[in-house]
């Protein structure tokens, strides 16, 4: 799993050091949708692919290829702590709230299985999301094989019902640029205090250089 994983981030790079070298533009797109992803943005990352006019294939594909990607990093980041094979103190700590935020839902979701799993990660709630969803299955015992059926397929349902609403919106009102602005604001909402401490912090360590 690591190789294949090592692969595909490696194969990610060099798709779009190909864009950064003919079509710049492409290559922004594609990174600002893997942005959105890391943070949770599975809306606003399918939003930026068709404000900048991808078509429907290259926008399923690649919102669920980045979906997969941060699935399989974030699984086996996880697995490799809970079992002490991973001993980074911050990544330990990243991994024991998403453990907390796991438990958290485990009990209403165990009793539905694998359907559990797939409509958990279909939803667009706040804390579902496919790489909740696949840390969920772990924890419930499901197998491998149903853990990642379940969650990959709830994933690429709910990319598939993204987009088909945006297109809509975008093709009959024209109020896509309004309703991705608003999701961007929805997602930053939980990272604004970060944010602003991340700028006090680099604002405090200029001012004791200057001095």
């Amino acid at each position: 799993m690591r190789h294949t994983l090592l692969n595909t981030i490696f194969l990610l790079m060099a798709v779009i050091g190909f864009y950064g070298i003919t079509e710049i533009q492409i290559a922004k797109t594609l990174v600002l949708v893997f942005i959105a992803h890391t943070v949770g943005g599975r809306a606003a990352g399918i939003g930026l692919c068709i404000y900048n006019g991808f078509g429907t294939f290259p926008t399923i594909f690649y919102n669920f290829y980045i979906e997969v990607l941060i699935v399989c990093f974030t699984y086996a980041a996880f697995v490799l702590s809970t079992t002490n094979y991973l001993r980074n103190e911050w990544l330990i700590k990243f991994m024991a709230r998403l453990h907390g935020k796991a438990l958290e839902k485990k009990e209403k979701i165990e009793p539905f299985g694998w359907i559990g799993i797939f409509l958990f990660v279909m939803a667009p709630l706040p804390v579902t999301g496919p790489v909740m969803g696949s840390i969920i299955g772990y924890i419930i015992r499901l197998s491998f094989l149903k853990n990642f059926t379940a969650t990959l397929m709830g994933t690429l349902s709910a990319i598939i019902i993204w987009f088909y609403c945006f297109d809509f919106l975008e093709q009959r009102y024209h109020m896509i640029q309004y309703l991705f602005a608003a999701i961007v604001i929805i997602v930053l909402i939980p990272y604004l205090k970060k944010i602003k401490k991340f700028i006090t912090d680099n604002k405090d360590k200029k001012n004791k250089i200057n001095r």
